[in-house]
């Protein structure tokens, strides 16, 4: 074939046999072709041999360059020398693309076929619509579905199903079901994509309505749907319709393979049945990672943690959700060490976290309550390139303030570019937490000047900075304007915060009225609230009252029968205390021990009350009564009314100097010569000599020193709290 001849496409010379056989070699390289640099060879080859002009030549080099490559710039680029494909060549190039890594480059070639006045029919829609649901592309399929109707395709059942997809993964539910609604033919897969869009869009229990309505069509449910609908139970806590559709399968025998049988176990896991989730996954021979990661799960959730490591610990093949699964499981169940010592493990490994697990590692951080944790966590976060993630940045606030930096966590807040109600709220609760009541509200303020809508989350924020500093008439002031002005209607945890409010306030009939007249029944914070408020202030009756109503709601809760035990210690009424303490002993419920926690050069050292464990026991109990030597000197005596025990006066003065967090003070105290603020994390409400010892060596021994217990912060300096001893 001459240059002239391929100058002229419309009127080729006759193919010569030499032509032919070129052709038909080339043609059986390229069916043969295993790799996209063969295919690029046998390419090079058809150039050579002038026949780069052969429209079923390059027809077979983009279909095989779409089947050996998942990059598909290589198709495209040869697919664009093909001068007017046909439209059944366009229709099959759409679906290779849409089935891609990549098909968002289908509407390359819809675009050249439009501008090039190509024709398109019925098979080039489903495909196109198949790509703009999987890059959710909503303004691109609204173009679509206008030129099906415009042609009038929109009632082939193809492009229908496909314009349901696409209205579905675009988040328009509502449209889906109109077209769904409309569509006369209706196979399994349609129905599937319909429920599997309820699924996407968190209307679970939408999505199990559908399938009952399926059932009076007579559409025989497939293996991925009923996977589909146990998700929906799972997500939806919907266990009994979980076990439904079980017995559905065993009964219809219908085949359960391990795509199923991981639906299975992870509905039940999700539903917080382990016992049935554990009969199936024993089953399972070899367990797939997608239902040990649920197990993982479910007995996280459980705060059964122990369980949930085993099962991690059996998995061969850990994938990067298992990983983020068990961090996240220590890091809820109050077990914060354990979750960044397994991510420091996972990195080991060479698995690279991604921003859910980076969520779950700054929890822990942020339980854990370590400083220098923290810093090293931010550094890794900004360095890994997750710092520009909204998400994160108000996970940091949350660290930095349970960690004890009021500064950082305003640092980070000033710089995020973008905040949106959870920032705010962030910062809010970081100042109440610090005791710094009058900033809380200034943000709260400022948030409604920004036309930042508050949540119940944020009023929960402000309410307990309000409690916390005493602020009765602000507090009650914005109670009701969440009701009035916010149309929230308040939930138990922001009754508490009032009873709280006013019961720390010694409002103590204030606080009782709002309880009978709340339109909800009073719960097991409301009575905890009130009974903590009688502690305060020494109100016996009414304190036994609320024990008494918590104790009917939470049979076993310690902190009631703890209560009961201490005022009746404190009316010496040895008796009852007895029996309270019996009654206890027989239910096995203790009262939890004190722990203090201190970080010193990145190691977490902890103490309890009494406690002889530590390698520098000797030495720390040695400071401790030289500490108390020299605050005794600027006043200091033990105050006992916290040791509610049958024991002698001088006794109880023994077993108050060693609360944990002043075994924690004195190591600090031995240890960190530098100066710096000394920071400790305690479990429990911090007792009122604990306070006063701690204040009395913020001045004696000139430091800061900075106390986290179970409500607030406490910072000590010069001899004064920033709680101005309101807690």
């Amino acid at each position: 074939m001459s240059q002239t001849a391929l100058a002229l496409p419309p009127n080729p010379n006759p193919a010569t046999p030499t032509t032919l056989h070129s052709h038909h070699t080339l043609f059986s390289a390229l069916s043969s072709a295993t790799s996209l640099t063969h295919l690029k060879q046998v390419h090079a080859q058809i150039l050579r041999s002038k026949l780069d002009r052969s429209t079923s030549l390059l027809v077979k080099l983009v279909i095989s360059s779409c089947a050996l490559s998942s990059s598909l710039d290589y198709a495209l680029s040869v697919f664009n020398l093909i001068p007017k494909p046909e439209t059944h060549l366009c229709n099959r190039f759409l679906r290779e693309l849409s089935r891609s890594e990549e098909p968002e480059k289908t509407l390359l070639v819809y675009e050249r076929m439009r501008t090039q006045g190509l024709a398109v029919d019925r098979f080039s829609f489903p495909p196109l619509l198949k790509a703009l649901s999987r890059v959710k592309s909503l303004v691109e399929g609204l173009e679509i579905h206008g030129l099906a109707a415009k042609l009038g395709f929109d009632s082939d059942p193809f492009v229908q199903t496909g314009l349901v997809r696409m209205y579905a993964a675009c988040g328009r539910i509502a449209e889906a079901r109109l077209m769904f609604d409309k569509m006369f033919h209706r196979d399994v897969v349609t129905w599937s994509i319909m429920i599997d869009g309820y699924c996407q869009s968190g209307l679970f229990n939408d999505a199990l309505l559908l399938f009952e309505e399926m059932k009076n069509y007579n559409v025989e449910p497939d293996e991925m749907m009923l996977s589909t609908v146990l998700s929906a139970c799972g997500r939806a806590g919907n266990l009994s319709y979980g076990k439904m559709i079980h017995d559905f399968i065993m009964e219809n025998n219908i085949v359960v393979d391990p795509h199923l049988q991981s639906a299975l176990v992870t509905m039940y896991a999700s539903c917080g049945s382990m016992d049935l989730a554990l009969n199936l996954f024993e089953k399972m021979t070899p367990k797939n990672l997608v239902a040990s990661t649920a197990m993982v799960t479910g007995y996280s959730k459980l705060g059964q943690i122990e369980n949930a490591r085993s099962v991690f610990n059996q998995m061969v093949k850990k994938d990067l959700v298992c990983w983020s699964a068990m961090i996240s499981g220590y890091a809820e169940s109050d077990s914060p060490q354990e979750a960044l010592n397994l991510f420091n493990e996972m990195q080991s490994l060479g698995i690279k976290p991604d921003q859910v697990t980076m969520l779950s590692v700054i929890t822990a951080c942020a339980h854990l309550g370590a400083l220098d944790q923290a810093k090293w966590i931010h550094l890794f976060v900004d360095k890994n390139g997750f710092g520009g993630a909204l998400p994160i940045n108000n996970a940091l606030i949350e660290m930095y303030a349970k960690c004890g930096s009021l500064e950082r966590a305003r640092r980070i807040f000033d710089k995020m570019p973008r905040k949106n109600v959870i920032s705010w709220t962030c910062m809010i609760s970081a100042f109440a937490m610090h005791g710094d009541a009058g900033s809380a509200l200034r943000f709260f303020h400022q948030m409604e000047d920004e036309n930042i809508e508050p949540n119940g989350i944020t009023f929960v924020g402000v309410l307990y900075a309000c409690s916390h500093a005493g602020l009765v008439e602000e507090g009650r002031k914005i109670f009701y304007s969440m009701i009035n002005e916010h149309n929230i209607t308040p939930k138990h945890v922001h009754y508490g915060c009032m009873v709280d409010l006013f019961g720390r306030a010694n409002l103590l009939r204030e606080a009782l009225e709002l309880v009978e007249a709340m339109p909800l029944a009073p719960n097991v914070i409301i009575w905890g609230s009130l009974m903590a408020a009688c502690r305060v202030h020494g109100e016996i009756e009414l304190g036994e009252f609320a024990a008494k109503r918590l104790l009917e709601l939470d049979p076993d809760h310690d902190g009631a029968h703890v209560f009961l035990s201490n005022i009746y210690a404190k009316a010496r009424r040895w008796e009852d205390v007895g029996q309270v303490r019996k009654l206890m002993k027989h239910k096995g419920i203790s009262k939890e021990r004190g722990c203090s926690r201190f970080e010193l050069n990145n190691e977490i050292h902890e103490f309890l009350v009494a406690d002889r464990s530590h390698k520098h026991a000797d030495e720390i109990y040695e400071k401790l009564y030289e500490v108390v030597s020299k605050l005794k000197l600027v006043g200091y005596s033990p105050n006992t009314c916290s040791i509610l025990v049958d024991l002698e006066e001088e006794e109880k003065k023994e077993v108050v100097l060693w609360h944990s967090e002043k075994l924690a003070l004195c190591y600090g105290l031995m240890r960190d010569g530098t100066g710096s603020c000394i920071r400790i994390i305690k479990n429990l409400r911090v007792c009122e000599d604990c306070h006063t010892f701690i204040k009395l060596a913020s001045k004696v021994y000139e430091r800061e020193i900075v106390v986290r217990d179970r409500t607030r912060f406490h910072h000590y300096k010069d001899g004064v709290c920033s709680c101005k001893d309101y807690w």
